[in-house]
């Protein structure tokens, strides 16, 4: 039997959105108040899953929603190299 639907897709679909929602609030609120390189480290994974996801997902996003996900992930790295700096 083949498959006629990536897993990947498939998976990301049934995630529940406000579970993932605030794994992602919780994971920048410990990488924001963790002192020190580590926040910063940990904060550019979340981002570098993010970008991932963000190009998982991009054919199907309106522009509108690209922008808004653009941004915060700009903000999120910025974020990022100010805690490693």
């Amino acid at each position: 039997m083949q498959r006629t639907q990536r897993p990947l897709p498939v998976r990301l679909a049934r995630a529940n959105p406000t579970t993932v929602f605030l794994v992602t609030l919780a994971l920048v609120l410990v990488g924001l108040f963790t002192p020190g390189v580590f926040g910063g480290v940990l904060l550019l994974a979340l981002a570098a899953a993010l970008v991932a996801l963000l190009l998982t997902t991009w054919p199907v996003q309106a522009p509108a929603t690209r922008v808004i996900r653009l941004v915060m992930l700009t903000l999120l790295i910025t974020a990022a190299l100010t805690k490693l700096l």
